[in-house]
């Protein structure tokens, strides 16, 4: 059943369903309708394409590049879609519409960028996933940042995906690629006087990237910097032992970390099979054993998003196509604020689980869960009889005392 699965899922992961080369700025005249508009800096270690519809594509760049770009958002929509347009040029009054781009050519430039744009002080630096264009990263993100309301001043980390699905391998390894490019990027916006904290937000693949990134930045100074408040990770494509490692080597204080996990996620199944069925840490039932009692002291935030419903056919966008959770990252997760009291109330609801106690917040559609740091590899269901004693769910050189670390 899974073999033959795995063809339909390909295939809808290759689905697209929109023109290319929208980065051209359009205007917005005045008989036009009240739009929304999202300013960010946009960061790449992606090689600039040479035409303006799409500035920049999947191949791997020699040097990092800096971008000011502005995003008009439709009056009509529905919170959690990316309304892209049908024909090109975009129509402003009904379609996601680039209307200023901008090349930044030296760290002062952005410095004053941000200094013109500086939100409270908080800085969100969003890093996207497996098979995107620049354009779908960049109305991601200006969609995240609308439809949450979040205060902060939006920063976009692109690296080179190819955006095919043949083409895996080669974005895993552009991740790494990139992984000395997203650390130089925080490590500029903390040096920065005008941020006074930054959140990482990064999807699917670009978990990978933002952990890599931040272990190598903990293993160079002892510590992950201090402005790096929160840490995000949204349907994480990575290995449940890899993670484990790379949060241990990140060195102490850390930042706070939450990950949105869900079982139905049919992009990380894919992934599963790819990598050889090694299990995802996106994937995981975070109220299950051994993940709770055994990880439960790292303090990291699951939210099990598996009950949350949205149009999305793969399961693998909830986090920002639920309007719902995506206000929760904007109102709540941004300020660090924990999820648990009573103020909390959302339409689908959420269990919350943190350090053994459960509070129950309106219709149970998602459990959040504080699960440690390490999260240790279980074998695929079809071979689970039973959860594994705790000495026998080490790997490799992974030793009981790291585990509360």
């Amino acid at each position: 059943m899974v073999k033959r699965s795995i063809p339909l899922l390909l295939l809808l992961l290759t689905s697209c369903g929109h023109p290319d080369g929208v980065m051209t700025p359009v205007a917005v005249s005045a008989s036009t309708p009240a739009t929304s508009k999202v300013e960010m800096l946009v960061a790449t270690t992606r090689e600039p394409s040479g035409d303006p519809a799409t500035l920049f594509n999947g191949e791997r760049s020699s040097k990092p590049h800096l971008t000011q770009i502005s995003v008009s958002l439709p009056p009509k929509r529905e919170a959690g879609t990316v309304q892209w347009p049908k024909r090109l040029p975009p129509n402003p009054a009904t379609d996601f519409a680039v209307t200023n781009v901008q090349q930044i050519d030296t760290v002062a430039q952005g410095r004053e960028w941000f200094g013109q744009h500086v939100n409270g002080g908080h800085a969100l630096v969003f890093v996207h996933g497996f098979n995107n264009t620049y354009e779908d990263s960049v109305f991601r993100l200006a969609q995240i940042v609308h439809d949450s309301k979040m205060e902060a001043t939006p920063v976009l980390f692109t690296w080179p995906s190819r955006a095919e699905l043949t083409a895996y391998e080669y974005d895993k390894e552009s991740t790494n690629y990139s992984r000395t490019g997203l650390e130089q990027a925080l490590r500029t916006l903390a040096a920065d006087p005008n941020v006074k904290d930054i959140t990482i937000m990064a999807h699917s693949m670009g978990t990978w990237l933002a952990m890599e990134s931040l272990r190598q930045m903990g293993i160079r100074d002892g510590h992950v910097n201090s402005k790096i408040h929160n840490v995000i990770l949204a349907s994480p494509d990575i290995d449940i032992q890899v993670f484990a490692k790379q949060f241990v080597e990140m060195g102490e204080p850390r930042p706070k970390f939450t990950i949105f996990v869900s079982q139905d996620d049919k992009a990380l199944a894919v992934s599963s099979f790819i990598t050889g069925r090694v299990s995802r840490l996106g994937a995981i039932n975070p109220t299950e054993e051994p993940y709770r009692s055994k990880l439960e002291k790292a303090g990291i935030t699951a939210i099990d998003l598996t009950k949350v419903k949205t149009e999305d056919g793969l399961n693998h966008g909830k986090f920002a196509e639920s309007p719902e959770i995506v206000q929760l990252i904007g109102q709540r997760l941004m300020t660090g604020q924990t999820l648990t009291d009573s103020k909390v109330t959302l339409g689908q609801g959420i269990t919350a689980v943190v350090g053994g106690t459960v509070t129950n917040i309106g219709t149970v559609a998602a459990t959040a869960v504080a699960v440690p740091a390490t999260i240790i590899e279980q074998p695929p269901l079809a071979k689970r009889r039973k959860p594994l004693p705790a000495d026998e769910t080490l790997g490799g050189d992974l030793k009981p005392q790291t585990l509360t670390q």
